[in-house]
């Protein structure tokens, strides 16, 4: 093992008591297991989502679905086949109206509740001589018997669509992806020319192209002959794309200007640490008029603590996408000022979602929805330069709680099976929701899960500033055995991810 290979780090609570549940306000209904993640890779987190598991700052927390009130299942969205529905269509036309011309729509929003980031996680400190274990530099003296065993099984992704390949490569703009400006009267963002698409064409070219066409119409029916330059064939059958309708051209003269920015979540940013305190204003704002919260539960240290403090490590891939991967924010400036934040992370094969927050004062504008359409389609950009990276994780499903349901209007989507791990499209699992909030999806009763603990004495522990296998430490360990809870910590985790996330022991 190389000296200088990263490692997860993260120490088990286990999940026996009940706590709060954030949507149907049961106190001690909602169950989950729970760790502190004190640095992550984002592999091991793609591999931990992609069992249950779930982010909130660096805890990370898989609710124990048959115990828990609110049964919440993974749910992820196939951002290349998504196509937008009549009411993603309308808060598309929404937007632009109101940027075209200032009007604000009248009432609240049409129900879109985002996930409320505290509630619902049981959050557990984390021990302080693991912080200062973790930040040593020791690690790294990996002991012998860890390089003498057995090589680690090559994680698999289990998909029900393979994320389509292209021969050719669109060229990598890190600039455009980067800032990701939209203004209303600008060409629309993107990744440089994809040859296998038709140029894109101005709106003014287009309205000169129409006006010219319905000359020569009244022109023919006038019987008057005119010597006019063919135009090209428009194609009237094709159905527009989410892209279209995002970057439908506006008038030249526009009431507001729109610019979304992709920021890093780093203090090193200078982006980030400029925008921050506007940033942290308006999350309190949010909290406070749509959630309900005192001043005191969104304060600064509790904004950076959920939505900055994040364990995932910033990496570079050469068949990753431009940025990198790691923890980001999506920054929505409308006339010069943030009115709305997706907090994302790019993983190698999705974006996901962590929460948003918003200017309250543009709730009617429905910006949870909007937000989400544009990182699906900020997905379908990045999938151009990593192929593999072709879906759009929405966090959560919670089907007994209606509010909650919106999520699965992003169509084509699956949840995740709960006891196979295994996506099953949601049409197929809706109507066993109908009948029970848990249900096993996979329809094979035989299916289990392929990634199942088979040798929790393979599992990665950090014992003394020293990585050792679990087999070892058991010989070295003094005081009473804590076979059982490793076991379970593996088990939840899948012997894969036991073989490389490091279970800190004190």
């Amino acid at each position: 093992m190389a000296g200088n290979k990263s490692y997860t780090i993260v120490e088990y609570f286990g999940g026996d008591d009940g706590y709060r549940c954030g949507y149907c306000k049961n106190e001690k209904g909602n169950f989950s297991h729970g760790m502190w993640s004190h640095t992550m890779t984002v592999q091991d987190y793609q591999d931990l989502i992609d069992r249950g598991w779930r982010r909130s700052g660096k805890y990370v927390y898989k609710p124990i679905m048959n115990k828990t009130c609110c049964p919440q299942y993974t749910i992820r969205c196939h951002a290349l086949k998504f196509q937008p529905s009549k009411s993603h269509k309308k808060i598309l036309k929404k937007i632009s109206k109101f940027i075209s011309k200032g009007e604000l729509p009248k009432g609240q929003e049409d129900g879109e509740p985002m996930d409320s980031v505290c509630e619902e996680t049981g959050l557990r400190e984390p021990s302080k001589v693991c912080q200062a274990e973790a930040k040593c530099a020791a690690i790294t003296e990996i002991q012998k018997e860890v390089s003498e065993r057995p090589g680690i099984t090559e994680v698999q992704t289990e998909e029900t669509d393979a994320a389509p390949t292209s021969s050719e490569t669109p060229r990598k703009d890190a600039e455009s992806l980067l800032d990701g400006r939209t203004t209303a009267a600008a060409p629309k963002p993107g990744m440089g020319v994809d040859p296998n698409r038709p140029p894109c064409r101005k709106a003014k070219d287009l309205r000169k192209e129409r006006r010219l066409q319905k000359e020569q119409m009244r022109q023919h029916t006038d019987g008057v002959s005119s010597i006019v330059a063919p135009t090209p064939p428009t194609q009237t059958n094709q159905p527009k794309t989410l892209e279209d309708f995002i970057d439908e051209s506006l008038p030249d003269n526009t009431s507001h200007c729109l610019e979304v920015r992709l920021v890093p979540v780093s203090f090193e940013d200078p982006q980030f640490t400029a925008s921050y305190q506007q940033s942290v204003a308006l999350y309190a704002r949010y909290q406070m008029a749509i959630h309900g919260d005192d001043a005191s539960e969104c304060s600064e240290s509790e904004f950076r603590r959920f939505l900055c403090d994040s364990p995932l490590e910033a990496e570079n891939s050469p068949d990753g996408p431009e940025m990198g991967y790691g923890s980001f924010h999506q920054q929505y400036w409308l006339d010069g000022r943030i009115v709305a934040v997706g907090v994302i992370d790019i993983l190698p094969t999705c974006v996901s979602s962590v929460y948003l927050y918003y200017h309250p004062e543009f709730a009617s504008l429905s910006l949870g929805s909007y937000s989400a359409l544009r990182e699906i389609s900020f997905t379908r950009q990045l999938q151009k330069q990593s192929p593999k990276l072709s879906y759009y994780y929405l966090g959560f499903y919670i089907h007994s709680c209606p509010k909650m349901r919106y999520k699965g209007q992003y169509r084509p989507s699956d949840l995740l099976c709960p006891e196979t791990y295994v996506w099953v499209p949601i049409e197929r699992c809706l109507p066993q929701l109908e009948n029970s909030r848990y249900a096993r999806f996979s329809q094979d009763p035989d299916a289990g899960d392929a990634r199942v603990l088979k040798d929790v004495g393979r599992a990665l522990v950090l014992y003394r500033r020293t990585v050792m296998p679990y087999e070892a430490y058991t010989r070295k360990r003094k005081g009473s055995s804590d076979e059982t809870e490793v076991q379970q910590y593996a088990g939840l985790v899948g012997q894969d991810c036991a073989e490389r996330i490091l279970l800190y022991r004190a």
